[in-house]
């Protein structure tokens, strides 16, 4: 590196000094080993391990990243891409993490790698997109955790914290648990009596052997996997108990873990399988869908729990809370979700005692199946309106939603008891109801344009005529890509305008639906080749007018990656992958 510098300069010299190089040769050698001196200063500087910080975030890279790890116990690091939008709208949120964390604490801290340049650590740490958070504990660079939190300051703090120190609160007597059980809305108590069998070893000593990951008896594993769940699950507060006293207390017999809440039916157990334990990805699923309230109320504070939950199936009923009338159809509503909360019963087939009636093996479960949300069309929910095809004034109405596809359904007639209500579900799971397709009009031109503009009653004439390849941009209006995508798309139209066997059409994927295809991310392209057969070809290649033109008069496909070819049934639903999604982290 060291002697390609010296030849650059020497050869700038000889092209900037060269009346004078024979004469003053002893100057033109100085400025060389000047140069020379400089740039091992800069290389020296480089290969520092001195930990420099922007915003209160280290500035990581491949000859700090070590010392970092020695010098912090716990280690946030964010593997960034310069030109990426959601590194760059995340930056603020982490730096306001960091600042949160410190308060002159050097054992939790924060850093940023940038990922592009330091591509030894990219590699290492498999970064395949950006931005990607991983958590190092204890200097341990082979294992780190993947960050799984919200992507706010209050998130990360609450994730990183509850790695810090024990995820659950050890409960000694009935008087502590009580007082712990009381002191949140909801509540986790795990009931484990860890060590006996093992000499009669206590709490304190199987929690050391827990620690350390050597207990190898089932409810070692159950107690640790409980830990596990504490530390993911941060917006719950956790505790543990061992006495037989706290066992009786609560109507208990064996390993149980007890969610407790202010509402609904106060307690829901799930009992530990004998056989399988306690799976943690499963607990958590359970420990976060239980947590819901019966019906929830569509807010900005509980949208993150009712689409984190990933309950599969939502009934939402529409209502202006400021109408009294209107406000009196929860009752109803509410009576009819009871039957679809999910029962739940003890592994052996018998309910627990006590508060415990609604107790299950996490092995046996039957899925919550529906979660009823109400929206306040005059307030919060407003926002969602327009996804849904309504307006404050349709209130009163009630909509079902698959969030696996987003099909939506609608009674024929809007009726709101509580039989009507659960009929009406209960027919749509039986599939029983067709879905309810959003289209919006054509605009008059919509043909006349370069890029011709379809809706859902105009796709299916263009898209499937046998004579035609169409090539269809599905987007939605407010999508960043979509924008940066859209001259390219209109060009694309414009070189294609006058060809009678290929149509550029695109379609605001927000305000129309299709029966058939089922739009998952934005842009995704699709082309419909001419003839027979109603086939669909995904694109997923690179979106400028040059490749597009390839493709096309290639026939629908590109000889460096051959796309995906299927078929549009008439009454099935596609699941095409996404090309890429506007909330979705940008890859590599």
């Amino acid at each position: 590196m060291r002697g390609g510098a010296v030849l650059c300069v020497l050869l700038l010299s000889l092209a900037w000094l060269s009346p004078a190089w024979g004469a003053e040769g002893g100057e033109e050698d100085g400025e060389v080993l000047v140069a020379e001196e400089e740039d091992e200063d800069e290389e020296d500087e480089v290969l520092s391990d001195e930990l420099m910080e922007e915003d209160g975030v280290l500035v990581l890279h491949e000859h700090n990243f070590a010392r970092a790890l020695r010098e912090h116990r716990l280690l946030l690091v964010e593997f960034y891409a310069p030109w990426c939008g959601h590194c760059r709208r995340f930056a603020p949120e982490f730096a306001r993490a960091a600042a949160l964390l410190r308060n002159g604490s050097e054992a939790v801290r924060l850093g940023k790698v940038d990922a592009v340049a330091q591509t030894a650590l990219s590699a290492e740490f498999h970064i395949e997109a950006f931005p990607t958070l991983k958590l190092f504990r204890d200097g341990n660079r082979t294992h780190p955790v993947a960050y799984s939190g919200r992507m706010d300051a209050e998130g990360m703090v609450l994730w990183v914290q509850r790695r810090a120190g024990p995820s659950a609160t050890l409960l000694h007597d009935a008087d502590t648990v009580a007082a712990f059980i009381g002191s949140q809305d909801i509540t986790v108590v795990g009931f484990f009596k860890v060590g006996r069998g093992r000499g009669g070893q206590g709490w304190a000593v199987g929690m050391a052997v827990l620690m350390v990951g050597t207990m190898q008896d089932l409810r070692g594993e159950a107690a640790q996997a409980f830990y596990e769940v504490a530390a993911e699950v941060v917006d719950v507060v956790f505790g543990v108990a061992e006495e037989d006293e706290l066992f009786e207390a609560y109507g208990l017999s064996a390993d149980t873990v007890c969610l407790f809440k202010k509402f609904d039916e106060g307690r829901t157990d799930f009992p530990v399988d004998p056989e399988q334990g306690l799976e943690v990805a499963e607990l958590t699923r359970l420990l976060r869908v239980h947590s819901l309230q019966l019906v929830m109320d569509f807010s900005n504070e509980t949208s993150g729990q009712i689409f984190g939950a990933k309950i599969p199936n939502h009934m939402l009923l529409f209502l202006n809370t400021s109408v009294a009338e209107q406000q009196a159809l929860r009752d109803e509503f509410r009576a009819a979700a009871s039957t679809f909360r999910g029962e739940v019963r003890w592994s052996h087939g018998k309910k627990g005692r006590g508060l415990g009636e609604h107790s299950l093996s996490a092995a046996r479960l039957p899925p919550f199946q529906v979660l009823f949300v109400v929206v306040d069309v005059d307030g919060y929910g407003a926002t969602v309106l327009p996804f849904f095809g309504l307006t404050p004034s349709d209130a009163p109405t009630l909509r079902f939603i698959k969030m696996e596809n987003n099909r939506k359904y609608r009674m024929e007639a809007d009726a709101f008891s509580t039989t009507a209500v659960r009929d009406f579900v209960q027919a749509v799971l039986d599939g029983k109801v067709k879905p309810q397709l959003l289209s919006a009009e054509p605009p008059e031109d919509w043909n006349t344009r370069p890029v011709k503009v379809l809706v859902g009653k105009t796709f299916e004439q263009v898209a499937f005529d046998e004579t035609k390849n169409v090539f269809v941009k599905f987007y939605a209006p407010w999508c960043t890509h979509c924008q940066e995508m859209a001259a390219a798309w209109e060009e694309l139209g414009e070189r294609y305008k006058d060809h009678e066997d290929i149509v550029i059409a695109e379609m605001d994927a927000t305000a129309n639906e299709l029966e058939n295809i089922t739009i998952s991310g934005y842009p995704t392209l699709h082309y419909f080749p001419a003839g027979p057969g109603r086939k669909m070809v995904e694109y997923r290649s690179a979106r400028d007018v040059e490749t597009f033109s390839k493709f096309l008069e290639n026939g629908g496909k590109l000889p460096e990656e051959p796309p995906t070819v299927s078929k549009a049934p008439e009454n099935s639903t596609e699941s095409p992958s996404p090309s890429g999604t506007a909330e979705a982290r940008e890859e590599l």
